[in-house]
């Protein structure tokens, strides 16, 4: 097994939900983090929360789908960090409503922080890993973009892309022994999908929590460098 202690991990969307559980996990792994995301105090509080456990943990407060706050923020982190092993693409936003109804500004933004942003991100921190000729992406997908549904077409949309972007990518990287796992989740109770009411709080014992997912992507890295864990898809099981 691959051991991830003083391995370096940057992780978008870190300061909540799927991404802060990650955080977290792969910090008692002993990896040092850097968390990124738009609400400052809660990125602050999360990286209070990581280093307690006796990680180094640093933070940057930018938009992923703004490509200058992206290249200035990922530069920033990698410094602090003293570089990087591990990206994992988790931040992304979601929102319903019907192809008529849904305002275009809407649709645009989702494609942007979920495509585009997953884009900017992994541009900027790629040639690091290319340069070590070793590292690991995590891009967090989900079951929206293996299948449409009704009132989801922006956000389907979006992982579909994310999808067809990550395997693209894996396949090109491989020869510089970088692996890229692509995750889809179904329903996870984190803070977006309680938001969303899709999900809540009090259904631990059936529904999918923040710390299934965090688990698999700690499994996933921890493999033999020789395996990649391509893809996975992680499902409750009888929520």
């Amino acid at each position: 097994m691959e051991n991830l202690s003083s391995k370096k991990a940057i992780i978008t969307g870190g300061s909540r939900g799927l991404g802060k559980a990650t955080a977290l996990a792969l910090a008692k792994e002993g990896v040092d983090i850097a968390i990124t995301g738009r609400n400052e105090s809660a990125l602050k509080e999360a990286v209070k929360e990581i280093e307690k456990i006796g990680v180094k943990a640093t933070y940057a407060a930018f938009d992923v789908g703004n490509y200058t706050e992206v290249q200035e923020g990922i530069k920033l982190l990698i410094e602090k960090l003293n570089g990087v092993d591990i990206l994992v693409n988790n931040a992304g936003i979601a929102a319903f409503g019907s192809f008529t109804e849904m305002d275009v500004q809407t649709w645009e933004q989702i494609i942007q922080t979920n495509v585009m942003g997953m884009y900017y991100v992994t541009k900027e921190v790629l040639p690091y890993l290319i340069e070590k000729n070793k590292g690991d992406i995590i891009n967090v997908a989900s079951t929206a973009g293996l299948n449409g549904n009704a009132n989801v077409s922006a956000y389907s949309a979006s992982k579909f892309a994310v999808i067809g972007m990550s395997e693209s990518l894996m396949k090109e990287v491989r020869k510089n022994n970088i692996r890229v796992c692509t995750l889809t989740p179904s329903t996870i109770a984190s803070d977006m999908s309680v938001e969303l009411g899709i999900a809540n709080k009090d259904s631990e014992d059936s529904v999918l929590q923040p710390e299934d997912f965090a688990e698999l992507i700690v499994s996933g890295l921890k493999l033999p460098r020789r395996a990649m864990l391509k893809s996975a898809a992680l499902w409750s099981t009888n929520p």
